[in-house]
């Protein structure tokens, strides 16, 4: 290339990328920079790029606005200056924008439309072979989940222990025969003295590439992507870097992709498992995201025991992994009181087999789980970690589903895009039951669902007032069937079949 690359157009909140060649001569990754002013009749905004490898710096940019945009681009990576202009046009049908919180415990995308997560983890997808990131994408193309949380740096943990397809660093790796199930934990954060070579001012631009397109693709599926970017399931020595190593990582990886409308920040997953890192450091982190992300995308940090202070105000929701063994959804109403914003239950344990505490619930379970978390005004998350005999868990590798929950939780989100407001609020329907309403439905009517979890009455007697009508459907959540039960009014009975995992949705009859 020997000058500057860009397309004439992009879609609202689409990926407007320049490449623009220039100096390779010493670090590029180090000693050179690049930054771009976009102005619109809006407002400007400006952006940090990065070197892409062969010579080449890139700028990526999401536009906010359709219109004209024009755009100058500065740094010390070349001696030219390069400006230019482009339109944006109106947003494709299924492009949104990325998503917001609303309504305080909630969230919707830029263009209002309502978003309920359902979303599922696995860690290192994008890290295995071909075939199976193919298997991955077409299970997510089944629709069950719309957002999917994974690491940028692979993975060094239990069914873990193979290579990944590349490293994030240029250098070399620990000789890995010397693992085994029995020493793995030897290893778990080890850095040079193990045998790691790497240069952290280098970055392997290839292994971010291909993870550009694995978040396009999720994106073309609707899937937002919850990258986790820093972990301490490591034998690399990725979790040990020092603080400018750390700083320098943070600001490649919003510069490589705070653009993508379907991206997450979660700034690690089990941060409490790094003693390494202070608080001090995660603050910085955020920081670092706070200035250099220009889009504000959603923002949080995942726990393995005690929970992040949530109130902190760069944290946009809740991403909570449990600390109680049985308690978990149950207790989703009180964090939404305690931190004012939405609670996304991560981690809930996973549905399968394997010895692990946390990953050996059945699917009726899980789906009890999120029906729980969604009556109590929160959000769940799934997993699954079946064993497998070649080691391949869905949790951290993903390719095909083998459990049960999958099928219904789709089912639940059909049912929450069913709520007349941005999503469902705790409600006082009585002592022995978990009841929602519609989260300030104003004018738009009344809508009640009563869910009964393990308990299996063989009906239930309801009083709101004398005049309303009242339409009733029950709902079988395992079963995923819907049933009218007819208009009511004053002192009504509704007939149960005595099973687990029933509701009952009641909503005003509208004139």
């Amino acid at each position: 290339m020997t000058d500057i690359f860009f397309p004439k157009s992009c879609e609202r909140w689409g990926l407007f990328e320049i490449s623009c060649p220039g100096f390779s001569d010493r670090n590029p990754f180090a000693d050179y920079n690049i930054q771009a002013v976009f102005k619109h009749k809006n407002g400007s905004v400006k952006v940090d790029g990065f070197y892409d490898g062969d010579g080449i710096y890139k700028v990526r940019f999401m536009p906010s606005f359709t219109g004209e945009y024009s755009f100058d681009i500065s740094g010390n990576f070349s001696n030219k200056s390069y400006s230019g202009n482009f339109t944006a046009e109106a947003a494709s049908e299924n492009n949104h924008g990325p998503v917001r919180v609303t309504n305080t415990y909630h969230f919707a995308y830029e263009d209002g439309s309502l978003y309920y997560p359902v979303g599922t983890t696995c860690y290192v997808w994008e890290l295995q072979s071909g075939e199976l990131q193919k298997k991955t994408l077409e299970t997510l193309s089944k629709g069950y989940f719309n957002k999917i949380r994974f690491c940028l740096f692979p993975k060094h943990y239990d069914y873990n222990l193979t290579e990944p397809r590349s490293y994030p660093y240029e250098g070399k790796p620990m000789d890995s025969s010397v693992l085994t199930k029995e020493n793995f934990l030897k290893y778990n954060g080890a850095g040079r003295e193990a045998g790691n070579e790497w240069d952290f001012t280098r970055f392997n631009s290839e292994h971010f590439q291909h993870i550009d397109k694995c978040i396009a693709s999720l994106c073309s599926l609707g899937i937002e992507a919850d990258l986790i970017v820093m972990h301490p399931y490591d034998r690399w020595g990725f979790s040990n870097m020092k603080e400018e190593e750390d700083d320098h990582y943070w600001k490649y990886v919003i510069a490589r992709y705070a653009a993508y409308r379907n991206v997450w920040w979660s700034l690690a997953n089990e941060y409490d498992l790094m003693p390494q890192k202070k608080l001090s450091d995660w603050e910085r982190y955020a920081s670092i995201i706070c200035e250099k992300d220009p889009y504000s995308h959603l923002r949080s940090i995942h726990n393995c025991r005690p929970f992040y202070d949530y109130t902190r105000p760069w944290i946009t929701h809740c991403c909570i992994q449990r600390q109680d063994i049985y308690k978990c959804a149950e207790l989703t109403a009180e964090y939404r009181q305690r931190y004012g914003k939405p609670i996304v239950l991560d981690e809930i344990a996973y549905e399968g087999n394997i010895q692990h505490g946390w990953g050996n619930i059945s699917g009726k379970e899980m789906v009890r789980r999120f029906w729980e978390a969604a009556c109590r005004g929160g959000y769940a998350g799934h997993g699954e970690t079946f064993f497998h005999p070649k080691d391949i868990l869905w949790w951290s590798h993903g390719g095909e589903l083998h459990g049960e929950s999958p099928q219904r939780l789709a089912f639940l989100q059909r049912i929450l895009k069913d709520t007349p407001a941005a999503g469902l609020a705790p409600f006082d329907g009585g002592w022995d039951t978990v009841a929602a309403k519609a989260d300030e439905v104003f004018d738009r009517g009344v809508y009640y669902i009563y869910y009964f979890s393990f308990m299996r009455p063989s009906f239930r007697v309801f009083h709101f007032d004398e005049n309303t009508k009242y339409q009733v459907e029950v709902i079988d959540t395992w079963e995923m069937t819907i049933e009218n039960r007819g208009i009511h009014s004053g002192t009504f009975k509704v007939e149960l079949p005595g099973k687990e995992y029933m509701a009952i949705r009641i909503r005003k009859q509208e004139k």
